[in-house]
């Protein structure tokens, strides 16, 4: 299984761990294993951590309590207090060790403090007036992304993925449009 890091911010590539729309979920963290190699994928946060059943549920929470706060930043809504309890307190957990090398930097720890590190990272995006956070274009994609493009015009989580996807569909609808002698629809 592969995961997806496009959204800019481990806390939001957390909330994207479920994929398709929230109603009818996929969850790509469906086992604390699929939790550990998620955590080994994420270049920002500690290589190897082991997931017990308690940490693995306070995972989930913090998942979902950064996507709701995240909807809400997107929506212009106050925060869910619920969800803003949930990651100040993961916030408040142990600090991952931080190394500096010629390799670049390295995070150690368990996996608590790997959720705090995440938390953090998502009170830090959340929080920045300036942070320009979106939701996919795509229909079928519920990632919300940090869109770091010249003059915030990204539309997709990623390319290689929604963005492709949309682009194919669109080509399709005009071939389709063409041979049936219509002027075809312009995709968002």
């Amino acid at each position: 299984m592969d995961f997806a890091f496009v959204s800019g911010n481990p806390a939001l590539d957390l909330a994207a761990t479920v994929g398709s729309r929230r109603d009818e979920p996929v969850d790509l963290l469906a086992t604390p294993a699929d939790l550990e190699r998620w955590v080994a994928a994420c270049e920002e946060l500690p290589a190897a951590v082991t997931a017990d059943p308690a940490t693995f549920d306070s995972a989930l929470s913090l998942r979902e309590a950064v996507y709701t706060l995240a909807l809400d930043r997107v929506r212009g809504q106050p925060f869910a207090p619920d969800s803003l309890r949930v990651v100040n307190a993961m916030a408040a957990g142990p600090v991952p060790g931080v190394q500096l090398s010629d390799a670049g930097l390295h995070l150690s720890g368990d996996l608590r403090a790997a959720l705090s590190h995440i938390a953090r990272r998502g009170i830090a995006v959340l929080a920045d007036p300036h942070a320009h956070l979106k939701e996919c274009g795509r229909a079928d994609c519920t990632r919300v992304y940090l869109d770091r493009s010249r003059g915030a015009r990204r539309t997709w989580c990623g390319m290689e993925a929604c963005g492709n996807r949309v682009k194919a569909a669109a080509y399709r609808a005009r071939r389709r449009a063409a041979a049936e002698g219509r002027t075809p629809e312009r995709a968002p």
